[in-house]
């Protein structure tokens, strides 16, 4: 079992937000907790089609990916989930992913239920804040518990490796990840 699940819905490989996704995935190891990056990269996820199946079975009908990712979601007491800002938005990708699995969840007793960890944003220069709430959406009515920061979950970035230049980003992830590997020891006590 992997303690936390990180998800890169970017199709950049070694882009910024699995640069940023790495500085969280780094600050939950050094707390001695394991931790895994899975990618939408090649994956596309397709929209829920609201049939109800996932109740049946716990699994989504659909056939694109997702179900191989559930089981270490389900499994992990953390989940962090990583985009990228398009025209304002976080990618449709990781919007589809975000909608399938919660509908999965509740139709299973709610298995997100609990859960620690909260998104993480990135963009070359707007519709960071916007896109971090859309996406804290899902994990609210999920009954998980989100962790903050220093600051919000973004960082700044356009060309890969940019990220790196945005150092009150890069604390901030630091922290953010090292909150979250905390916040999951205590409550294991």
């Amino acid at each position: 079992m992997t303690d936390v699940v990180l998800i890169s819905g970017s199709p950049r490989a070694k882009g910024n937000t699995e640069f940023a996704l790495n500085v969280c995935k780094d600050a939950i190891e050094k707390r001695g907790l394991s931790a895994k990056i899975i990618s939408l990269r090649g994956n596309p996820i397709q929209g829920c089609i609201a049939c109800g199946e996932c109740g049946k079975n716990g699994k989504c009908c659909l056939k694109d990916g997702l179900n191989d990712m559930l089981d270490d979601i389900k499994e992990a007491d953390g989940l962090i989930l990583g985009a990228p800002v398009y025209f304002g938005t976080a990618r449709g990708d990781m919007m589809n992913l975000i909608q399938r699995v919660s509908m999965v969840a509740r139709a299973n007793g709610n298995w997100l239920s609990g859960k620690v960890g909260g998104p993480v944003v990135v963009a070359r220069r707007g519709g960071l804040t916007s896109t971090l709430q859309e996406m804290l959406m899902s994990f609210f009515i999920s009954d998980m518990i989100v962790c903050g920061s220093s600051y919000w979950n973004i960082a700044f970035g356009h060309a890969p490796g940019d990220v790196a230049k945005d150092a009150e980003g890069m604390a901030t992830l630091e922290k953010f990840g090292d909150n979250v590997a905390k916040l999951i020891i205590q409550l294991r006590k």
